[in-house]
């Protein structure tokens, strides 16, 4: 089977057979005690999907670095405070979450990752990020609540590909128009002290004070133009004269 799972065991070492395993595709060792991996770790070069949040890591293992075909990579719930400059080895992650850690500034080892879509960095201690932010062109999904933001970051609004925004639990007052992100489906803002929604596409779903009743507002306007386009054409259809049939000689 080329899935393992040895989550919740109460391992504070992996067992050292687990490095043999080269066959493995996806490993979960999530909630265990785990303050390292062996350097032998690095042989499973067969991993797509590493699960090892709710650990007790405080620094990324090298040996996960060098596990350059893994795509999904959980990290959350453990004692990151930054990420090694060999992280960028990782050239095919897609999913990377790492929430619940100690993050006080953007790890901008995550620039050089070409693939990823999805980055959850939820509950951290980021207040800004940094202006380059854009490089991260391939986003689709962040993940930013409960860190400690008091305004917007600006340069979100240069993030074309963003379809998933989620800034819960921060302290941001003001929203910007979100209008040129045009492949935005959700934004969630909830549990920030902002008075408004922000105006965004026609079919944005948003989370937050005051969303619902806007939601409400922006369907009741969207029914009255359809309703008025189908009059519209029934009118249209009525006062059009019927062509008179050619008839056919044989």
């Amino acid at each position: 089977d080329p899935v393992l799972d040895l989550s919740y065991r109460k391992f504070k070492r992996l067992p050292s057979r687990v490095c043999e395993l080269m066959h493995l595709e996806k490993l979960y060792v999530c909630g265990n005690r785990l303050r390292k991996v062996p350097d032998s770790f690095s042989q499973l070069q067969g991993l797509r999907t590493l699960a090892l949040d709710f650990n007790k890591l405080e620094d990324v293992p090298l040996a996960v670095c060098e596990l350059t075909s893994l795509t999904h990579l959980y990290l959350g719930s453990n004692r990151l405070m930054t990420l090694p400059p060999e992280f960028t080895n990782l050239k095919n992650l897609r999913c990377f979450w790492l929430e619940s850690n100690y993050f006080q500034r953007f790890p901008r080892e995550l620039y050089d990752l070409p693939n990823l879509k999805s980055l959850q960095m939820g509950d951290n201690r980021l207040k800004a990020l940094p202006q380059d932010f854009c490089r991260m062109e391939s986003l689709k999904g962040l993940w930013l609540y409960g860190n400690r933001f008091e305004t917007f970051p600006k340069v979100l609004l240069r993030m074309e590909s963003l379809e998933i925004l989620d800034l819960d639990k921060n302290k941001i007052t003001e929203l910007p128009s979100l209008k040129r992100l045009r492949t935005l489906h959700l934004f969630s803002y909830d549990h920030n002290p902002v008075k408004e929604p922000p105006k965004v596409g026609e079919d944005v779903f948003l989370v937050g004070e005051g969303a619902a009743e806007f939601m409400e507002i922006r369907e009741a306007r969207k029914e009255r133009r359809r309703k008025a386009a189908e009059e519209e054409a029934e009118e249209l259809a009525a006062t059009t004269p019927v062509s008179s049939l050619s008839t056919a000689h044989y």
